[in-house]
């Protein structure tokens, strides 16, 4: 069966939004109608609105910071092998007072190292724009996943096991993050960066226990224009030595979205090279490309909103005319089907999080849990088309190791794309760099990926994975990031010898 895709589509598509689109038009009035079977009135919000005594709603609070509402926690339905109390366990919700706000609290979560607290503190960014990180708590790295009858059981590879785990409800309006003052909403990189610079600099206050730990920065799909900026945002505090120092070591990025000129003429090289679209598809769809590159580069150049939108308009066609022939194909991983209204169920979230016991434990009170927000991603829609890779180089000159990682089979972020970008960004490392050859990533003796390296720049290609990979393969995503922590990720391999060409490997 093939389906209509709308302009907007890829907006939600590459960052996890997950839902089915199903209208054709991209007018305001037609925007409930972009989501199936009524719940568009739940997603489509002015803002995540919370009682005005949200911070009291919290209680059993423990916390030094003004700023920082804070409290240990255990989930209903989590059973330990020894019946841990909360402060063996060192799971913490909170919320964080967005300092340059009007009336904005930013939810997250910590969970301290299942081996030493000294272990690396890594923060995960979902992307959307406005997808909330509880999306990776319990489907792809967090400490557990969610069983059908609603209790917890532990994730033999959650990214706990080796580092103190942070996932941050961002931008605001997302997950449990609220505001009741529309000028919270942020609409750009600065805004969005400088919030959870804001917030580290209050976090590490609260756990100075941590503060001189190395720092990594991770996420997925629309984390590829979160991290860049969020890193550099970092480097620049501690270079103007504004606040507590972060130690920062590393940035990984997964199956993102970080330069859009490159990524978006990879689509139809990538549709073709997996047989989703036939040479005429292939031949009417790069038509389009050239329109869009030019429109990207006057996003670039001005950064006008206008041009960023046009930006927009003229690239989104190019995806939704692949899906056109691809039909029910799941755009996050190629080899599935896109089942219901949800290419992934991830129902078992939603009921969780509504239950009283669980919010009761996370301090919440009656706030709306948004999954994905149209609300922020609608806010951000200028910042879409712009160029992130731009920042990488100076991160990588101050010696920040940089990890850009995709699964195979993802279409909507394609590793081909993003091999591309990583080929083409200058650096200085750039010619030694794409001459290196390609390395197995082996995991338990077997290939689990294709790995290239230089200094503090690597890629890596994930077998047998979508736009998921810690949900798609958790062993291999947990032996990543213990690798890439401690800087024994590149040279862990065979070497295969094979040339690293666009589609030969």
């Amino acid at each position: 069966m093939e389906r209509n895709f709308v302009p907007r589509a890829l907006m939600f598509l590459c960052v996890l939004v997950l839902f089915s689109l199903s209208s054709a038009t991209n007018s305001k009035e037609n925007r409930a109608s972009y989501f199936p079977n009524g719940v568009a009135q739940k997603l489509i919000k002015q803002l995540n609105l919370f009682p005005k005594d949200a911070v009291e709603v919290v209680g059993d609070i423990s916390t030094t910071n003004s700023t920082i509402v804070e409290k240990l926690f255990r989930f209903p339905g989590l059973v330990t092998e020894s019946g841990n109390s909360v402060k063996e366990l060192g799971h913490h919700a909170g919320y964080y007072s967005i300092k340059h706000s009007h009336a904005a609290r930013m939810f997250y979560f910590f969970f301290e190292s299942r081996s030493s607290t000294k272990d690396p503190v890594v923060i995960w960014l979902t992307g959307g724009p406005g997808c909330s990180s509880e999306l990776a708590v319990f489907y792809e790295n967090g400490p557990f996943t969610i069983a059908d009858n609603m209790s917890l059981e532990w994730n033999d590879y959650g990214w706990d096991k080796v580092s103190n785990l942070l996932y941050v409800d961002q931008p605001t309006g997302t997950g449990f993050s609220y505001s009741s003052d529309k000028r919270d909403l942020r609409q750009n990189e600065d805004g969005v960066s400088n919030d959870l610079y804001d917030f580290l600099q209050a976090f590490f206050a609260e756990h100075p226990e941590f503060a001189d730990n190395d720092f990594y920065i991770t996420g997925e799909s629309y984390a590829g224009h979160y991290i860049p900026a969020f890193a550099s945002r970092v480097q620049r505090g501690n270079k103007a030595k504004e606040g507590i120092h972060i130690n920062l070591k590393g940035i990984a990025i997964g199956n993102g979205l970080t330069n859009p000129a490159i990524q978006y003429k990879a689509y139809t090289d990538y549709a073709l090279n997996m047989t989703i679209i036939d040479e005429s598809g292939y031949n009417r769809i790069t038509e389009m490309i050239p329109k869009c590159e030019r429109q990207i580069e006057l996003c670039g150049t001005n950064g006008h909103n206008d041009a960023c939108l046009e930006a927009l308009n003229f690239c989104l066609p190019i995806f939704n005319d692949i899906m056109s022939i691809a039909g029910d194909i799941n755009y996050y991983d190629i080899r599935k089907k896109c089942e219901g209204d949800l290419c992934y169920d991830f129902s078992n979230m939603e009921k969780f999080l509504n239950q009283d016991s669980v919010r009761e434990a996370l301090g919440v009170g009656n706030i709306d849990f948004v999954s994905c927000s149209t609300t922020v991603y609608d806010a951000m829609q200028m910042d879409w088309m712009k160029n992130l890779e731009v920042g990488i180089p100076s991160l990588l000159k101050d010696g920040i190791r940089s990890l850009i990682y995709a699964g195979e089979y993802d279409l909507i972020c394609n590793w081909l794309g993003n091999s591309r970008w990583v080929d083409a960004m200058q650096w200085y490392g750039q010619k030694e760099f794409v001459g290196k050859p390609v390395v197995s990533f082996l995991v338990d003796g077997a290939e689990a990926g294709q790995l290239k390296s230089h200094g503090p720049l690597s890629f890596l290609k994930v077998h047998d994975a979508g736009h998921m990979v810690p949900m798609d393969q958790p062993k291999a995503a947990l032996e990543m990031l213990r690798r890439f922590t401690q800087d024994k990720l590149g040279g862990t391999g065979i070497d295969t010898q094979k040339e690293y060409k666009s589609g030969t490997i």
